[in-house]
This record gives C-alpha cells, structure tokens and sequence, in this order.
C-alpha cells in the first residue's frame, strides 16, 4: 500500500517554498510515495500547529516541514527555530508519524537561501521515505 506524505511550508518566502514544494514532491513519487495535502502557512512558528491537524488524520502515514529562517538582527530566528523543531520532534513522539525537517535556517543569510532549497526539500523527504521502510 502506498504510504501518503503531507507537506507544510512555511510561505514567508513564497518562491522559495513553491520551489521546495516542488522538490519534496518530486522526491516523494521517485521514491513511491504519494504526495497528500500541500498546506502553506504564514510562515515556520505556524508549522507545528498544520501539523498536528495533519498528523492526526488516519489517511496520512508522515509529513515534511519546509521553509525559512532567515537570519535577522536579534536572535528571534534562533529561538523560533528552536522552539519549532522541538515541537516537531514531539508531534512525532506523539503520533509516531515521521516528520521530515527541510526548514532552511536558523541564521541563514539571503545569499545562502537559493543553494539550500532542493536540497534541503529532497532530504527532508528521503528521511521521511527512509522512516516508513
């Protein structure tokens, strides 16, 4: 039976979301998994709650988190970064579902955010892959 990943993205840097939407995807069906809903939200703090919502739901098997945390002139995008990825980490305890994290950042600076976007997508998707074998 084909497993059925879901995708949230963080859409505060829209083109580069669509670009990683596009790559997750891609990864997701070379490795035989269904893509499910694609759900874009404001931007990375809103991620764990679209997840919950998503993970929650009996017809998808693992999600991936993309998106953005640019670096900034305070330590706002560190502790946000921080505070997602913990939550992602326990909504994957919670539902035992994996979540694969293609979050670009924290600290990143606009001159490294285009070199990371397929790449970050895909590996984010692979873990996910590697997790439902």
């Amino acid at each position: 039976m084909t497993k059925t990943v879901a995708i949230v993205t963080g859409d505060f840097h829209a083109p580069e979301a669509e670009r990683m939407i596009a790559a997750a995807s891609a990864t997701a069906k070379a490795r035989g998994l269904a893509v499910g809903p694609v759900v874009r939200v404001p931007g990375s703090m809103e991620v764990p709650l679209a997840l919950k919502r998503l993970l929650s739901r009996n017809d998808i098997d693992a999600a991936v988190a993309l998106g953005v945390i640019e670096r900034g002139e305070t330590k706002h995008g560190l502790v946000m970064a921080q505070s997602v990825v913990g939550a992602i980490i326990g909504l994957q305890l919670e539902f035992m579902k994996p979540v694969g994290v293609g979050i670009i950042g924290p600290e990143v600076f606009p001159s490294q955010i285009a070199p990371r976007v397929e790449p970050y997508a895909e590996a984010a998707m692979v873990a996910v892959a590697r997790m439902l074998e």
